[in-house]
Formats: structure tokens, sequence, C-alpha cells
């Protein structure tokens, strides 16, 4: 099906191209704002509840006061108008528009809502079955990674070191030598057949899609374990995975010049991915 790319601002619908907001708006002035991502399966939205869950609770934290309630329908008439097969939709709502000033306005603007809904391009399947390399770098970021912020400088610049580097993603290194997360992807690594990934908490955001695999991961009866590893536990890991929105679960075979198992995407990480890819089928 051909779609055309469209874009909500603040209630109306507009072709992308037309769209516009005010240059003192909060979120071009400060990254004063929020955002979430959500694809389609089937052409109907994945996880909708849980990313509006975690929508409403990123505004809450930056006090931005907005009821996320009506915007699932929203979603569906975006994707309805751009009449792409599958779709990405981009959601972003900051503070709204006041004169430059690092304090919040004395009287609250309006938010601005901003959505987008382009074709949805998945990383080439070949790369599930091939895996793929990752860099390590220094975790950069503010110390609220929990809050899903438009504030995404840090880890623009990580994701530019990996694609300099041929690597599909870059770790992030704290302080501690430990990986937190990818720069726009949970990851996960596995030894002696136990799954382990960073805990919940400020580190780290609470993805989504992370979410659905530590369920299908004790759904299928593997060990799961939410604590920390080294670098050197990655580079030394039996397999590692990603996870994200388009990311799904994908298979690492190399982290930075260390080769992980023999090469190919393990065992664990095929029963997960095809766990996963079962789930969404059945919705």
């Amino acid at each position: 099906m051909t779609g055309k790319e469209v874009a909500y601002v603040n209630g109306a619908f507009l072709p992308i191209d037309q769209a516009t907001i005010s240059i003192e708006d909060r979120g071009f002035q400060f990254a004063d704002g929020v955002y979430e991502v959500v694809s389609t399966y089937g052409g109907r939205p994945y996880a909708m509840a849980a990313h509006m869950e975690r929508l409403q609770r990123s505004l809450h934290e930056l006090r931005i006061d907005f009821d996320v309630s009506g915007l699932p329908a929203v979603v569906e008439q975006g994707i309805e108008r751009a009449g792409f097969d599958e779709a990405l939709v981009y959601i972003q709502i900051t503070r709204g528009t006041a004169p430059r000033r690092h304090e919040f306005p004395e009287r609250p603007p309006d938010p601005t809502v901003v959505m987008t809904v382009k074709q949805l391009q998945r990383p080439d399947p070949k790369l599930h079955e091939t895996g793929v390399s990752v860099i390590t770098t220094p975790d950069l970021r503010w110390k609220r990674c929990d809050i899903k912020s438009i504030a995404l400088l840090p880890n623009i610049l990580a994701k530019q070191l990996a694609h300099e580097a041929g690597a599909y993603e870059a770790l992030l290194v704290d302080d501690g030598e430990r990986v937190t997360e990818g720069s726009s992807t949970s990851s996960f690594r596995v030894a002696g057949g136990v799954v382990f990934t960073s805990p919940p908490g400020p580190h780290i955001l609470p993805s989504i899609t992370r979410g659905v695999l530590i369920d299908l991961i004790q759904k299928l009866g593997t060990e799961l374990r939410e604590e920390f590893s080294t670098v050197e536990q990655y580079r030394t890991a039996d397999e590692v995975f990603l996870a994200g929105t388009t990311t799904e679960a994908m298979p690492v075979v190399r982290v930075d010049d260390k080769q992980i198992g023999d090469g190919t995407p393990g065992p664990v990480t095929r029963r997960i991915r095809e766990a996963f890819v079962t789930s969404v089928r059945s919705r």
C-alpha cells in the first residue's frame, strides 16, 4: 500500500511539510519535553497502553500538565490517514511556547503536542540471522535516563560513533565500567544459560520492548537477573542481544574487537526472538 507522511500539531492534522511550531517553543529552546515512538504490527499500534503509561509518567516527572488519555484515538486516526502497511508514530509533548527564560513560565502555556506518522522501516531481516556488531563508549547522559526526554544529544553522539565504526549500536558504559544500555536500545547478555540485563532505575529507560522480552524470557523458563554487567562480562558473554521498538530482539556477535560465542546468534537469543515474533503474530 502506498501511503503519505502526515503530521499532527495541537489538534490539527496536516501534510508533514506544512507542520510548524513557534520558535519560542520550550522544546526547541530547552529540550523541555518528552516523547514516545510507537510501531505497528499488521497495521495496529503495538503495546499502546504501555507507551501511554510511560509517556504520562515522563510528563509527570517534568511537571508538564497534560492528560494522554485522548492520544490513542489520535494515533489511530493518524495511522489511518497515512495509509502505510506498517507505520512508525512519533509523539512529542513539550511544555509549550513562552518567552525564553530558564524557569517555568509563571502562567503555564498550553503544552505543544506534535505527532508524525511515517513508513516503518525495520532492520534488514538478514541481521537477525547474521547478528550485528556493537562498540562501547562512555555514558555521558544526564542522571534521569528513566525519563524519555527529547534531550538526546549524548545518545546521538554515541550513535554517530557506532555509525563511523561500521557498528549497529553503541553500548554505554558508566564510570564503574558497567554497561547501562545502548544509545537507542536496551541490552542483554547471556552467560551459562542465564540472561542478565541492567536493573530498572534512573540509569536506564524502562523500554517497552525490554519489558515484553523480560516477560517472555520468564515464560520460557529461562533464568533472568536484573543486575549490572561490566564491559568485560559483555565481551566474554556466551550471547549478547539488543531490544527496541524497531530493533525487536537483535543478536550481537561482536563487542568492540571481541567475537561473541562462535560469531553467530546463539540459541537463547534465537528462542527469545522466536517467542517475540510468535507473541506479535498472536495479537
